[in-house]
């Protein structure tokens, strides 16, 4: 892919950050305000960027069959990388929350605030949104279970109460219906479907409000002096973008699966990662360090590594 158009879209991102940076830097607002912030991303952006997603497709079985495949494929590649960089750590997983946080942050991408508006750049006019909302579904199903059982050490939370009660979830019992009846968002009269995109396009720009937000309050110094969190990003933004285009080289797939595969995967940590810290009161500053750090390094990888693939 074009490293210019790609750098680009990665240097918005960065300037959508700076503004938080300035806020909290000159106390007009101060650290306990940002998890407010992130309420509203939670629980108002993301579901909105969910039917953005869905509603920007028309179904057809052709698409969906993909889409099933496309979620079976992002759902194996977490499991697998998941695995892998758990076994790294092994016994110390159990005794060591940071550990446990790494795991995580290698594997649960940012493929809705981050990669959504990525797409919408690299892959306009395609059904791109529609292969990342099965991404993001994958991500959050799994991340509310395994991650939160991870996390804790307890494998209560691995149930299908968990599956479905969780904020990424519960949308998709209006979403699925709509998309599947072809159903699209009043746009005429009360525009529903305009004030449902212009939240969804919010999730990018308060994403990285709030990261710049979390990068004013920690310690530089400590931030790029976390080894966990080299490995965790080192998996994320390089190893799992490249397992991710070597399972597609010998699958016999359309193009544009390859493509969303791999830009998807190039996204830095999730910041759900950060919010189930928060939520169980276990890891939250290396949950931090570890979104703030691969963000910051995504800013190079994912134009370097999408020129590769």
């Amino acid at each position: 892919m074009d490293f210019g158009i790609t750098a680009g879209a990665v240097l918005v991102m960065l300037i959508y950050a700076v503004p938080g940076f300035v806020l909290v830097k000159t106390k007009a607002v101060k650290e306990e305000h940002i998890s407010s912030f992130a309420k509203v991303l939670l629980y108002v952006c993301q579901p909105c960027l969910t039917m953005y997603q869905f509603d920007s497709v028309t179904y057809e079985k052709e698409l969906f069959k993909n889409m099933l495949f496309f979620f079976g494929i992002c759902t194996a590649l977490q499991i697998v990388i998941l695995a892998a960089v758990g076994a790294v750590f092994g016994k110390r997983l159990r005794g060591d929350v940071g550990a446990r946080i790494a795991v995580c942050a290698s594997v649960f991408g940012n493929v809705g605030y981050f990669g959504v508006p990525l797409l919408e750049k690299l892959l306009p006019g395609t059904n791109a949104l529609a292969y990342s909302a099965m991404f993001a579904v994958s991500m959050n199903l799994m991340a509310w279970t395994l991650g939160c059982a991870l996390i804790t050490c307890d494998k209560k939370y691995i149930k299908v109460k968990k599956l479905v009660l969780n904020p990424a979830t519960l949308v998709l019992f209006v979403a699925l219906p709509l998309f599947f009846t072809g159903t699209k968002l009043p746009t005429e009269g009360f525009d529903l479907g305009g004030i449902v995109s212009l939240l969804a396009k919010m999730t990018a720009p308060l994403c990285m409000l709030i990261l710049g937000m979390r990068l004013a309050t920690v310690s530089v110094r400590e931030l790029f002096s976390n080894g966990k969190c080299y490995l965790s990003s080192a998996v994320k933004l390089v190893i799992f973008p490249l397992a991710a285009w070597a399972i597609t080289l010998p699958l016999n797939i359309p193009e544009l699966l390859k493509q969303v595969l791999c830009i998807t995967c190039c996204c830095p940590t999730a910041s759900v990662v950060l919010n189930l810290s928060e939520l169980f009161g276990e890891g939250q500053k290396q949950a931090a360090d570890s979104v703030l750090l691969s963000t910051i390094f995504c800013l190079l990888t994912i134009p370097v590594i999408l020129l590769i693939l």
